[in-house]
């Protein structure tokens, strides 16, 4: 008798697991350190995993989910691509896609949109979700090393905007204009699922660009060369009439506070963006959109 709830116990237990295969055993050890994605736990885990891979892929995974975010980083990073989920409409779009993995001897399952509501956790995925290796991060120094003999260059800093609709919406406009970087303290920001569907694929064209604290990266980017310039919704040169420097950061601040007091008065330029003032100011993507437009207008295209 004491054999059958032993027997149902273990039948119980993998067919839970069973059912989160895909992330859900990983996510929900995950959940706890979910710091483990960070620069600083992923270089700790690569310790451990040096004897066996050195760039530990494990510790830069992440899923990406949306057909032109998901077709875009198979025609630029295939090898990046670890696992592939999608339904029966997808399919035949992604035939090329799927006759890779099965070449590499990579997995891609065909699945109902209820399995892939639960691996996105959201309901905008288009139809296909994938599990791939994170784009590594560049350390601010090493970048602008390699920007040292460009004549212009501009890079975006993230003063508090961490929502990844924003951020995605922002490296679209980057990869449209050939802006190579944004510069965050948490480089996974970029990388978000939401952050890279909004992004259309523009995610796979822009270097996310980390720092720990952004008034001396400022610093740093002033040495190197750059002019920093911020916004203000009440005073400033307005952007049409501004000469706009070649090499320059461009800071923008989180929507409800703006840019904080330690990096504006670090600014060389303050820059406004002209309006009829019926409202207090615009919402961060589209006034990077407009400011990087007029950089590109003047010194990119």
């Amino acid at each position: 008798m004491s054999g059958a709830p032993s027997s149902k116990r273990p039948s119980a237990r993998p067919a839970r697991a069973k059912n989160a295969k895909p992330w859900a055993d990983k996510s929900s050890k995950q959940a706890s350190p979910k710091a483990k994605r960070p620069s600083q736990p992923a270089a700790a885990r690569t310790a451990k995993a040096a004897p066996e891979r050195a760039p530990s892929p494990r510790a830069a995974e992440q899923k990406i989910y949306g057909e032109k975010a998901c077709q875009v980083l198979f025609a630029r990073r295939p090898e990046a691509i670890i696992r592939l989920y999608l339904n029966a409409e997808q399919a035949p779009k992604c035939a090329a896609m799927m006759k890779y993995l099965a070449k590499a001897k990579k997995a891609y399952h065909l699945v109902e949109d209820a399995e892939l509501d639960k691996l996105a956790a959201s309901q905008h995925h288009g139809g296909i979700v994938m599990l791939v290796q994170q784009p590594e991060s560049l350390p601010l120094h090493r970048y602008l090393r390699q920007q040292k003999d460009a004549n212009s260059d501009l890079i975006l800093a993230m003063d508090g905007v961490s929502n990844p609709h924003n951020l995605g919406a922002i490296a679209r406009t980057c990869a449209h204009f050939g802006v190579k970087a944004i510069l965050l303290p948490e480089a996974q920001l970029l990388y978000s699922g939401a952050s890279v569907r909004t992004a259309a694929g523009g995610a796979e064209f822009v270097q996310a660009v980390h720092c720990e604290k952004l008034p001396e990266a400022l610093l740093l980017c002033r040495q190197a060369g750059y002019q920093l310039m911020s916004t203000s919704s009440h005073k400033g040169e307005s952007l049409y009439q501004a000469t706009l420097p070649a090499k320059a950061v461009m800071v923008f601040g989180e929507e409800m506070f703006g840019v904080s007091k330690a990096v504006a008065q670090k600014a060389d330029t303050l820059l406004r963006i002209p309006g009829t003032d019926q409202v207090e100011s615009l919402n961060v993507s589209v006034a990077a959109a407009l400011i990087i437009g007029e950089w590109y207008r003047q010194h990119g295209g």
